[in-house]
């Protein structure tokens, strides 16, 4: 038997090749006065956000991982999904709140579906895979 699969959605990690080069650019800069190597804690800050953020959907639960926190979220607590008109995805509880899916969008509905086995309806992969024209 095999293991249920679990699906990490985050933010391509070669996106850090993209700060690095704003460190490379800004050293000139922060080399320039004293004290302006403080501007290197804007990069530093958004290489910590593209590394930590990301959402991990697996066979019992899904765990939303913000820079400093994580929630994580039962199948069986979960009343459905919220998608703003923005594309994002929001975990909508049966208590009535509301939990940010970071990095997760409308296109990536087929997966949830097929992750969540059979826990979401059907209808939502078809959602995900309609142009964003049509919803």
């Amino acid at each position: 038997m095999t293991e249920p699969a679990t699906v990490t959605f985050r933010l391509p990690l070669t996106t850090l090749i993209g700060v690095f080069g704003l460190i490379v650019c800004m050293t000139p800069v922060a080399f320039g006065v004293p004290c302006l190597q403080l501007l290197y804690l804007g990069p530093l800050a958004l290489a910590v956000w593209l590394v930590r953020t990301r959402t991990v959907v697996g066979p019992e639960t899904m765990v939303a991982y913000r820079v400093w926190s994580s929630r994580s979220i039962a199948w069986s607590d979960l009343g459905g999904l919220r998608i703003d008109d923005r594309s994002r995805v929001f975990a909508v509880l049966r208590a009535g709140n509301e939990v940010g899916l970071p990095t997760v969008r409308a296109g990536d509905l087929p997966t949830l579906v097929a992750l969540s086995q059979g826990r979401l309806p059907d209808s939502l992969a078809e959602l995900g895979e309609r142009p964003a024209s049509e919803r």
